[in-house]
């Protein structure tokens, strides 16, 4: 399976990034503001993201996948690294308001 690279012209169907640096990766392949060792596995998730057509989608082999509960309920979840999740919401057919968030401490 191939992923897209983000480039500036790439154009992007997640409805929106609250984290800065990873919407300036998507959107214009600039790195800056986020650890070298993510950029492979965001450009994996995102790219999932970009292909879902529903959050459940999602839950691919090693993605750990998972709706969140109580005050974050409506949003999901999937493993960047140990502690650091991905998070985003869902309106209708597209991810909204994806993040990068260590939810644990």
């Amino acid at each position: 399976m191939t992923f897209p690279q983000p480039t500036a012209t790439f154009a992007t169907v997640i409805g929106s990034i609250r984290h800065k640096a990873l919407r300036n990766y998507w959107t214009k392949g600039r790195t800056r503001g986020l650890n070298a060792e993510w950029i492979g596995r965001l450009r994996r998730i995102l790219s999932a993201l970009e292909a879902a057509e529903r959050p459940e989608q999602m839950k691919y082999p090693g993605s750990y996948f998972h709706p969140l509960k109580g005050d974050r309920a409506g949003r999901y979840a999937v493993r960047l690294t140990a502690n650091f999740r991905v998070t985003f919401g869902w309106d209708g057919d597209r991810a909204t308001d994806v993040d990068i968030e260590d939810y644990h401490r």
